[in-house]
Protein backbone atom coordinates (compact mmCIF):
# COMPACT_ATOMS: atom_id res chain seq x y z
CA UNK A 1 0.00 0.00 0.00
CA UNK A 2 1.38 3.41 -0.84
CA UNK A 3 1.93 6.49 1.57
CA UNK A 4 3.78 9.99 0.70
CA UNK A 5 6.68 11.16 2.48
CA UNK A 6 6.38 14.79 2.71
CA UNK A 7 10.19 15.45 3.89
CA UNK A 8 10.85 19.63 4.81
CA UNK A 9 14.71 19.79 5.02
CA UNK A 10 15.90 23.22 5.88
CA UNK A 11 19.18 24.42 7.54
CA UNK A 12 17.62 24.07 11.34
CA UNK A 13 15.67 20.81 11.42
CA UNK A 14 14.58 18.21 8.88
CA UNK A 15 10.87 16.95 9.46
CA UNK A 16 9.70 13.56 7.66
CA UNK A 17 6.11 13.37 7.70
CA UNK A 18 3.59 10.59 6.17
CA UNK A 19 0.49 10.87 4.78
CA UNK A 20 -2.25 8.88 3.30
CA UNK A 21 -2.03 9.67 -0.58
CA UNK A 22 -4.98 12.09 -0.51
CA UNK A 23 -2.29 13.89 2.20
CA UNK A 24 -5.41 14.39 4.76
CA UNK A 25 -4.76 11.41 7.66
CA UNK A 26 -1.23 11.80 9.45
CA UNK A 27 0.26 8.00 9.82
CA UNK A 28 3.89 9.38 11.13
CA UNK A 29 5.46 12.36 11.66
CA UNK A 30 9.09 12.38 13.45
CA UNK A 31 11.25 15.65 12.93
CA UNK A 32 15.33 15.51 13.27
CA UNK A 33 14.88 17.71 16.87
CA UNK A 34 12.67 14.59 18.24
CA UNK A 35 15.82 11.98 17.93
CA UNK A 36 18.95 13.87 19.48
CA UNK A 37 19.41 15.93 22.28
CA UNK A 38 21.49 18.92 20.98
CA UNK A 39 20.14 21.44 19.28
CA UNK A 40 22.55 22.20 16.87
CA UNK A 41 22.27 18.77 15.55
CA UNK A 42 18.79 18.57 14.56
CA UNK A 43 19.18 19.44 11.19
CA UNK A 44 22.28 17.05 10.41
CA UNK A 45 22.05 13.92 8.33
CA UNK A 46 22.40 11.87 11.49
CA UNK A 47 19.41 13.02 13.02
CA UNK A 48 17.00 12.85 9.71
CA UNK A 49 18.22 9.21 9.35
CA UNK A 50 17.06 8.45 12.89
CA UNK A 51 13.93 10.06 11.82
CA UNK A 52 13.76 8.58 8.80
CA UNK A 53 14.13 4.81 10.12
CA UNK A 54 11.56 5.74 12.59
CA UNK A 55 8.89 6.70 10.52
CA UNK A 56 9.74 3.93 8.45
CA UNK A 57 9.24 1.34 11.34
CA UNK A 58 5.57 2.80 11.87
CA UNK A 59 4.29 2.63 8.37
CA UNK A 60 5.56 -0.89 8.39
CA UNK A 61 3.38 -1.82 11.28
CA UNK A 62 0.53 0.06 9.42
CA UNK A 63 0.85 -1.72 6.50
CA UNK A 64 2.50 0.84 4.18
CA UNK A 65 5.16 -0.25 2.17
CA UNK A 66 5.86 1.93 -0.41
CA UNK A 67 5.78 5.63 -0.57
CA UNK A 68 6.11 8.56 -2.92
CA UNK A 69 8.33 11.08 -1.69
CA UNK A 70 7.28 14.77 -1.70
CA UNK A 71 10.84 16.63 -1.09
CA UNK A 72 10.92 20.06 -0.19
CA UNK A 73 12.80 23.07 0.87
CA UNK A 74 12.41 26.74 2.80
CA UNK A 75 11.85 28.37 -0.66
CA UNK A 76 9.36 30.95 -1.09
CA UNK A 77 12.11 34.50 -0.69
CA UNK A 78 14.82 32.13 1.31
CA UNK A 79 17.20 29.33 0.12
CA UNK A 80 15.32 26.87 -2.44
CA UNK A 81 18.32 24.08 -1.82
CA UNK A 82 16.80 21.63 0.65
CA UNK A 83 19.16 21.45 3.88
CA UNK A 84 21.78 18.46 4.92
CA UNK A 85 19.03 16.19 6.20
CA UNK A 86 17.42 15.77 2.66
CA UNK A 87 19.15 13.03 1.12
CA UNK A 88 20.18 10.91 4.19
CA UNK A 89 16.51 10.97 5.20
CA UNK A 90 15.74 9.48 1.34
CA UNK A 91 18.63 7.42 1.62
CA UNK A 92 17.17 5.90 4.89
CA UNK A 93 13.77 5.53 3.95
CA UNK A 94 15.06 3.16 0.71
CA UNK A 95 17.23 1.09 2.97
CA UNK A 96 14.63 0.64 5.53
CA UNK A 97 12.77 -1.97 3.09
CA UNK A 98 10.51 0.72 1.85
CA UNK A 99 9.69 1.12 -1.98
CA UNK A 100 10.32 4.89 -3.45
CA UNK A 101 7.48 5.76 -5.89
CA UNK A 102 7.84 9.23 -7.69
CA UNK A 103 9.95 11.95 -6.29
CA UNK A 104 8.81 15.60 -6.56
CA UNK A 105 10.37 18.88 -5.46
CA UNK A 106 7.47 20.43 -4.10
CA UNK A 107 9.70 23.69 -2.62
CA UNK A 108 7.13 26.84 -3.16
CA UNK A 109 8.67 29.44 -5.57
CA UNK A 110 7.78 32.38 -6.03
CA UNK A 111 6.31 34.24 -8.85
CA UNK A 112 6.67 37.59 -7.74
CA UNK A 113 5.94 38.07 -4.10
CA UNK A 114 7.69 40.11 -1.28
CA UNK A 115 10.65 41.52 -1.28
CA UNK A 116 13.93 39.92 0.07
CA UNK A 117 15.49 40.42 3.38
CA UNK A 118 19.20 42.26 3.15
CA UNK A 119 18.22 45.76 2.33
CA UNK A 120 18.72 47.95 -0.71
CA UNK A 121 23.01 47.06 -0.34
CA UNK A 122 22.29 43.55 0.36
CA UNK A 123 23.79 41.28 2.67
CA UNK A 124 27.51 42.50 3.54
CA UNK A 125 29.83 39.97 4.87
Amino acid sequence: MFGVAHIYASFNDTFVHVTDLSGRETIARVTGGMKVKADRDEASPYAAMLAAQDVAEKCKTIGINALHIRLRATGGTRTKTPGPGAQSALRALARSGMKIGRIEDVTPIPSDGTRRKGGRRGRRL
